[in-house]
């Protein structure tokens, strides 16, 4: 099975980019976030004609997930519980008995802004809800673009982003949180290449210049772990004409 995650920033500029991707890398499950349009404009049905269901939550401008299959999703959930948030962030569905949530967790503009709380309180309320889900299920991914480099290796220049929004210690301690739930980030379960990233800023020839941070994860549960056969960012939709500033990542197992 392969699962992968794409932060699209905005699907109605890069909508045909996704299909391309699609047809290519042939993916089990896409989560998209950053689609940045209602659900009810979300194209579905040009997906459908190449073979992917959608579930989407969406709203105009800003944020919104989806969840593109080629199976139908049971027990689609569209929201973070217990916690009232008008904004469009996680979607959750079951694909072939692998239950996969899709998140577009808060930036936090900047240590100590109301912005930053409002993050901590998000993950705190999105650690809470995992815990729930991986006590209903054996085969868990949690995905999505996290606004978090998890520690230096993922972190182009770790000196200047010390301390700063996306690499904060706050932020790594609430990733941490999640991780001791039980769950592995993928792409530390193989050898990896140094200086590899899947988020580059537009300014500075950021992604030429490889000036990045893996801030795009996919977690996932012992069980699905132990069957992982790859896991890896695919650089090269970064590369095209008017990308995206995120990678896709892909994770595969038995």
């Amino acid at each position: 099975m392969k699962v992968a995650s794409w932060n699209v920033n905005s699907i109605r500029v890069r909508e045909q980019q996704v299909l391309d991707w699609l047809e290519t890398e042939q993916p089990d499950v896409l989560g998209l976030q950053e689609i940045k349009m209602p659900t009810e404009a979300f194209p579905a049905e040009t997906f459908a004609e190449i073979g992917y269901h959608s579930a989407v939550e969406g709203q105009k401008t800003y944020n919104g997930v989806a969840l593109l299959s080629r199976m139908e999703g049971a027990d689609i959930h569209r929201a973070l519980p217990a916690f009232s948030d008008p904004q469009k962030r996680v979607i959750a569905g079951t694909f072939n008995g692998v239950r996969v949530i899709n998140l577009y967790v808060p930036n936090g503009k900047a240590v100590g802004d109301e912005k930053y709380e409002y993050k901590l309180s998000w993950l705190k309320a999105l650690h809470d809800w995992v815990d729930t889900e991986l006590a209903q299920h054996d085969k868990v991914i949690v995905m999505g673009d996290f606004n978090i480099a998890p520690d230096d290796r993922d972190v182009h220049d770790p000196e200047a982003w010390a301390g700063k929004i996306l690499c904060s210690d706050a932020e790594r301690a609430a990733l941490n949180d999640l991780l001791a739930l039980g769950l592995r980030d993928s792409f530390r379960l193989f050898e990896q290449d140094a200086a590899l990233f899947s988020w580059w800023d537009y300014r500075q020839a950021g992604f030429r210049r490889n000036l990045g941070l893996r801030i795009d994860l996919l977690l996932v549960s012992q069980a699905v772990a132990n069957g992982c056969i790859a896991s890896r960012i695919d650089k090269e939709p970064r590369a095209l004409e008017r990308p995206s500033d995120h990678a896709p990542v892909i994770v595969e197992f038995a």
